[in-house]
This record gives C-alpha cells, sequence and structure tokens, in this order.
C-alpha cells in the first residue's frame, strides 16, 4: 500500500475528505518528526512506540583490506510494537 492508497482508505474509513486527511497526516508526521529531533520518544496506544537510541563510536575492520576505521556516534530511530499489535498478527 503506497501513501495514497493509505490516505484515500483513512479519508473514507473517517469521513474526511482526502485534502483533509492530507493535511492531518502531514500534519502528524512534521510533529512526530519535531519530537524526535528533540530525542523525545512517542508512544501511540495499541500501536507501539518511537525512540531515539543513541549509536556510540565504535571501531570496525574491513574485512578485505583489514584497515580499521572509526564510526561516528550516530542517533537512530528504533520501533517497538505494542503487545496489541503483536497479538493481532
Amino acid at each position: 500500500m503506497n501513501n495514497k492508497e493509505f490516505i484515500s482508505q483513512l479519508a473514507t474509513r473517517t469521513g474526511f475528505t482526502v485534502k483533509d486527511t492530507t493535511a492531518l497526516m502531514a500534519a502528524l508526521t512534521t510533529e512526530m518528526a519535531a519530537q524526535l529531533e528533540e530525542e523525545n520518544s512517542i508512544n501511540i496506544f495499541g500501536f507501539g512506540s518511537f525512540e531515539v537510541k543513541k549509536k556510540l563510536e565504535r571501531v570496525v575492520i574491513n574485512p578485505s583490506t583489514k584497515q580499521r576505521m572509526l564510526v561516528p556516534p550516530k542517533m537512530t530511530l528504533s520501533f517497538k510494537p505494542s503487545t496489541t499489535l503483536k497479538e493481532k498478527k
């Protein structure tokens, strides 16, 4: 399912127009991105939680050249599904 199909189906279920649903989804994703940029976690009841985790810097070795490289620290996004979502499988 692509974004256009998702918004169309969501608009049908909620009774909103496709234009209004598109605006709501844009606002939702913008706010989620803003919260995650501030390193806040987001919990959605019945769906799961999004959390920003910090990966520390580390040394890796290229297997073909045996050269050591330093990988800088970075922030990653993780998702943990709720037990309700897991049970619906």
